[in-house]
């Protein structure tokens, strides 16, 4: 087996591994953990009868488990990418998916490649890891851009609520019943928490931090500052939903003019390396003459630098923030 094909292999079995923590999660937790379902889980748990202090306990149990897993080692770097992303599984779990996931991709390698064992080991447990910790990020990204696109409309309805003579904990529980997940359960479990008695502005801003939101650190300071100077927080908070709205759009339009540059950075780091791969498998006596020369180890390893700098300056360059 040629280096080239072997590293086919390897990103087809990568790939193959981000399906099956996939798979795994769909299939444990199924239709309870959908970001799109029009009923927010915590009205789904209440609706099978659960009571609410039950329900309550078991949502806060899983969005504080992994960060108070975070001295587990290996595990600190997963935690903060795991809570944001809410992710079901306990910390207990997700390790023992990477070893799982690690034994998969061992079994694969020893049957697809002629690599020696210990690098399939390294490669194995690289894979394992890493595919957890894409999985989690690509989950807490996702998670995150939903709940920015949902908060303006729940400051808009909560300042609706506030309007027409409800208290500010009745907007929180409208908010809780009319939007979907991931927002809707996380306002329920605001409500719930008010309910049994912890200051609502101290939730908001456990939320804020929860999810590192800048947007939600400003509605937690508003209803702060309302609770302890007093003013009309309807307002208040309308002016803050058109500023999340204003700083959003603005997100938006920056995005699309770097998306150009984006594109064209991925192109311009990838493309190297994919011509690299399939020179090698379609020839792969295509550098014999000159690998044996002093100077092919430290072109390579030049080239691998500004292949590196090339993608961190254009990271650097459409990492506009708003």
């Amino acid at each position: 087996m040629q280096v080239g094909g072997e590293l086919i292999i390897y990103a087809l079995i990568f790939v193959a591994v981000l399906a099956l923590v996939e798979g795994l999660y769909l299939t444990v937790f199924g239709k309870s953990i959908r970001l799109n379902a029009k009923v927010n889980r915590r009205l789904e748990l209440l609706e099978k009868g659960n009571g609410r202090e039950q329900v309550l306990e078991q949502l806060r149990k899983e969005m504080t488990q992994h960060m108070q897993a975070g001295g587990i080692p290996l595990y600190a770097m997963l935690a903060d990418k795991a809570q944001k992303a809410n992710i079901a599984f306990s910390p207990r779990q997700l390790i023992a998916i990477m070893v799982l996931l690690a034994g998969v991709a061992f079994l694969a390698l020893t049957v697809g490649t002629a690599a020696p064992l210990p690098v399939r080991a390294l490669v194995s447990v690289a894979m394992g890891v890493g595919g957890v910790y894409v999985w989690v990020q690509n989950k807490a990204t996702k998670r995150l851009q939903i709940i920015e696109e949902q908060l303006p409309d729940a400051v808009e309805l909560m300042v609706r609520s506030l309007r027409v003579g409800h208290p500010f904990i009745s907007a929180i529980n409208i908010v809780a019943k009319e939007v979907p997940d991931p927002l809707g359960t996380e306002f329920g479990v605001i409500a719930d928490e008010a309910a049994y008695g912890r200051d609502v502005s101290e939730a908001l801003k456990d939320l804020a931090e929860r999810v590192d939101m800048q947007d939600m650190r400003f509605l937690a300071v508003a209803v702060s500052i309302q609770q302890q100077s007093g003013g009309n927080l309807a307002e208040v908070l309308a002016g803050l939903a058109k500023v999340i709205r204003a700083r959003f759009k603005l997100f938006r339009r920056v995005k699309a003019i770097t998306a150009e540059a984006k594109w064209s950075g991925m192109f311009l780091s990838g493309f190297p390396v994919a011509a690299i791969v399939g020179l090698v498998t379609l020839k792969p006596d295509f550098y014999d003459n000159v690998k044996d020369t002093p100077f092919f180890i430290p072109a390579a390893i030049g080239v691998g630098v500004f292949l590196v700098a090339n993608v961190i300056f254009m990271k650097i360059m459409v990492n506009v923030k708003v």
